[in-house]
């Protein structure tokens, strides 16, 4: 049986589990343990930065959907940045992607957002073009980072 819901303090152990393969996978990421659960643990501890939706399969987590709420400027108003979005290898191509990020994208139009920005590697042809298919479109915009000493 397949549920979507949010995740709670107790998913945190699977959604780090996620989190490894998923960046294992990123060309500009590492997993690392302690900065994902202290991550996790911030958004899910406060609803007005963002919410981690999940499936469960048989009530075990197989895939995440993280959303962060920002506001644009340029719209006047509510924005997320979905940080994250990662299946279970076991799930993948069963069509449960499609549904989380369905599930993601109406909570975020519940939640009063205007739009949705995502980041992916550009080599990633495969992610690039299931976001596509669920009405996804590339930006002119370039994307830039300057990393912060803690």
């Amino acid at each position: 049986m397949i549920t979507m819901d949010f995740a709670t303090q107790a998913d945190i152990p699977a959604l780090c589990g996620l989190l490894d393969l998923l960046f294992t996978q990123e060309a500009e990421f590492q997993p690392d343990r302690d900065a994902q659960q202290r991550g996790l643990a911030a958004i899910i501890g406060n609803p007005a930065v963002g919410h981690i939706l999940v499936a469960r399969q048989d009530h075990a987590v197989v895939g995440m959907a993280n959303l962060l709420y920002t506001v644009s400027t340029a719209l006047g108003g509510k924005v997320a940045l979905l940080e994250d979005m990662v299946m279970a290898p076991q799930v993948r191509g069963q069509g449960m992607g499609q549904q989380l990020l369905g599930a993601a994208i109406r909570h975020a139009q519940e939640q009063g957002c205007l739009r949705i920005t995502l980041l992916t590697d550009t080599g990633n042809h495969v992610a690039q073009a299931f976001y596509k298919s669920m009405g996804f479109a590339a930006s002119g915009m370039l994307p830039m980072r300057l990393m912060l000493p803690e």
